[in-house]
């Protein structure tokens, strides 16, 4: 096992992260062109979206690791494949560099569908619980299933006026459709960037070069590539389990990028025992 990075014959810019940086870069120019000339939605074409949604494609579980929700979302992915995946690239080579990449961006979004299959399976059963029994008491369920789902000032308006005739047969069908309506927007969220490719990077990086020192601007101390990953995985696995119902960070893609780069890299070891990989 190496415990520093000490390339020889690097370079700065090898060719697959260099390549992964330009397309990225031109869908993400493309994307904002697009959106404000024309008002398509790039993203929500090439987003992965769960299979039962309409929306869903199987080209998307491919084009939605090239494409990116904001510039600061791009430059975070992209300066961060460039900083671990060049090292990697440099030591690996580009064709297995190119497969790692992959699978882990792959593994990423098997991950992800897995969550959101357990997740959507609590709110069907949610809904056609309520759909089966709707009144306004019973609408408190419906309430606590994603607030990111809502109009919440539409909702409370009408809320307050369904308090003043509960027994409303208008209101009630109402609320059947508001029940419906969040199933479909709960299959209709789109995932996008290389995110998950990129945490299964960071692990590698920890994983080859341990100790490595990293000096990070949002910790004032230099800390070795090992214990950055321990933490950051820590931290996407907290975030992940608390669901926070402001946060639309996909945390469970980003380990299934760790977990399945982590896989990979014992796979290659263990076929490989002259070279650790």
């Amino acid at each position: 096992m190496q415990n520093n990075f000490r390339p020889q014959g690097f370079s700065i810019l090898p060719p697959v992260v260099k390549n992964l940086i330009i397309i990225n870069g031109l869908l993400f120019l493309i994307s904002v062109v697009l959106e404000e000339r024309f008002g398509y939605n790039l993203n929500q074409n090439l987003g992965l979206y769960y299979p039962e949604s309409t929306l869903f494609r199987p080209f998307q579980i491919l084009t939605h690791i090239f494409m990116h929700g904001s510039f600061m979302h791009l430059f975070f992915n992209m300066f961060s494949l460039w900083m671990f995946g060049s090292a990697l690239e440099n030591h690996w080579g580009p064709k297995r560099f190119f497969i790692y990449y992959f699978v882990t961006g792959f593994g990423a979004a098997a991950l992800h569908l897995g969550i959101n299959a357990y997740e959507i399976n609590q709110v069907k059963e949610v809904i056609n619980a309520y759909l089966a029994n709707p009144s306004y008491e019973a609408f408190y369920e419906i309430q606590q299933i994603d607030t990111r789902l809502f109009d919440v000032d539409q909702l409370q308006d009408f809320l307050r006026n369904w308090s003043t005739d509960k027994a409303n047969p208008q209101y009630t069908q109402y609320s059947r459709e508001i029940a419906e309506a969040l199933l479909q927007r709960k299959l209709n969220v789109p995932t996008v960037g290389a995110s998950g490719a990129v945490y299964g990077l960071l692990l590698a990086f920890g994983m080859l070069f341990p100790n490595t020192l990293l000096f990070m601007i949002f910790i004032p101390v230099p800390i070795k590539a090992k214990y950055f990953v321990m933490l950051y995985g820590l931290l996407e696995l907290y975030q992940g389990i608390s669901n926070n119902p402001g946060d639309n960070v996909a945390h469970f893609a980003h380990l299934g990028g760790m977990l399945f780069g982590f896989i990979l890299i014992k796979y290659w070891n263990k076929t490989r025992r002259d070279t650790f990989y």
